[in-house]
């Protein structure tokens, strides 16, 4: 619900109030004085979805754009017209958004100045970069949280469907401006952890390891998923009018963190980390930007003014189709990514399933397979085939099997079509009663290392 202020022009206050005693509408009128021949303030209360349609009118029997009018949150309205009056907005569903005014008011508000999205912007890519390198789930969130994100988003979409120019380009320019120094500042932090000893010395492989950067190493169409969702849930909760802020923490998880890991790519120098994590974070930018304006401009957000429709219709169709080529062209990466994901699962299953195979009879039979790890020939690159499976087994006792990885290479290089190395680590599996128990119960099983692994290819 909400409360809307006009102030009324001299000579069209009778026009006005008959405008809205023919919509049913509650009204009071209090007699000021103020500049340029303004004789009074009109209050009612409104559905929300009913203050656009009912400004418009307004300005139609006369309101000016110089006589100013505000739209405020209102708790309760205890009215019988008020409630007749909802009842018949909320039948259509259609209108169910905050006016075209409100969402300006509340875009504008959303893109804050340029020092403090800067300074915040940076702090959340350091402290996304400290998550990273630490492998903490939580300090990662939390630089989630405090990125300035949704604003410039929401910005760019709203100015576009307004047909507002300057506001338009204050969110592309602070998108731009907050990728910049997201990535550096992220670099800047990654260099001196690494020079001055933060984190201990890591290798390129090490560093590629760690959990919470690998996650953004494989930009697939999962991916692609995830920020068009976070830019349609963006577009929702600013047109209804609801608090944008758990949103804006799902957009800066599309953004915040694969930024960060370009930074880390950069202070180790790993340009294909780099690579993958900037198509990533573009894709992500593109994907929120298109699903808000297209959401948006379903929900009906027009310019104010009639003859600047055809404008603003031609914009939005253009950004929407430049939008759309772009994530097209990177949606090439994404999908040799998910292709080369679905390859190494196929290759991880069948693998598996070979091994199980082979130990369900014969003179293998008291093996029990415990674990299938594959290494890939380029380690930072997602697109790479497989190089070598490590695959520990577990054994009752220490009877040896000298051909066993040799038998296993054979076996899954011929089922999967690659060649691959493969070794054998063996664990010994005892229970209290003497009897062989399969290495995953680990309620009964003790599982104790024993010799070296055998090795084949």
């Amino acid at each position: 619900m909400r409360l809307v202020q006009v102030v009324v022009p001299a000579g069209k206050r009778e026009t006005i109030l008959a405008e809205l005693e023919e919509r049913g509408i509650d009204y009071v009128v209090t007699d000021e004085t103020g500049s340029q021949g303004y004789t009074g303030v009109v209050y009612f209360p409104l559905p929300t979805q009913a203050v656009e349609d009912v400004l418009d009118a307004l300005r139609e029997a006369g309101l000016e754009r110089d006589a100013y009018t505000v739209v405020v949150d209102a708790e309760t309205v205890v009215s019988t017209k008020f409630e007749e009056l909802q009842e018949r907005y909320e039948a259509d569903e259609s209108e169910d958004r905050i006016a075209r005014e409100e969402i300006t008011a509340k875009a504008t508000d959303l893109a804050p100045k340029l020092g403090p999205f800067l300074v915040m912007t940076v702090v959340s890519a350091v402290v996304a970069a400290a998550g990273l390198l630490l492998d903490s789930p939580a300090v990662v969130v939390g630089s989630m949280v405090i990125a300035p994100l949704i604003g410039p988003a929401m910005a760019t979409s709203v100015g576009t469907v307004i047909d507002d120019r300057e506001m338009f380009l204050r969110g592309v320019k602070l998108q731009a401006i907050g990728f910049g120094a997201a990535v550096a500042a992220a670099a800047g932090f990654a260099f001196l952890a690494r020079t001055v000893h933060l984190v201990p010395p890591l290798s390129p492989a090490e560093l590629l390891s760690i959990g919470q950067i690998r996650e953004r190493l494989t930009p697939d169409f999962l991916s692609l998923a995830v920020a068009l969702a976070a830019g349609v849930a963006g577009a929702f909760s600013l047109s209804s009018g609801v608090s944008t802020a758990l949103v804006g923490v799902m957009i800066a998880a599309a953004l915040v963190p694969p930024t960060a890991v370009i930074g880390i790519g950069l202070a180790w120098r790993l340009p294909t980390t780099v690579v993958g994590s900037t198509v990533l974070v573009l894709v992500n930018f593109l994907s929120i930007n298109l699903a808000a304006l297209a959401v948006l401009w379903y929900q009906g957000y027009r310019p104010e003014h009639w003859f600047r429709l055809s404008e603003a219709r031609s914009a939005t169709l253009k950004r929407i189709a430049v939008l759309a080529v772009a994530i097209a062209v990177l949606s090439v990466f994404l999908g040799g990514v998910t292709y080369s994901s679905y390859q190494h699962g196929q290759f991880e299953e069948t693998t598996r399933m070979e091994v199980q195979d082979t130990f369900e009879s014969g003179e293998y039979a008291a093996l029990s397979l415990v674990d299938v790890e594959v290494t890939y020939a380029r380690t930072p690159s997602p697109i790479s085939p497989p190089d070598r499976v490590v695959l520990t087994v577990g054994r009752p006792d220490g009877t040896s099997y000298p051909d066993l990885a040799e038998t296993l290479k054979r076996e899954i290089n011929a089922a999967t079509g690659y060649d691959v190395a493969v070794q054998v680590r063996f664990v010994e599996i005892q229970t209290a009663g003497g009897d062989v128990t399969p290495a995953t119960d680990a309620t009964a099983a003790l599982v104790r290392p024993t010799r070296g692994p055998t090795a084949a290819g």
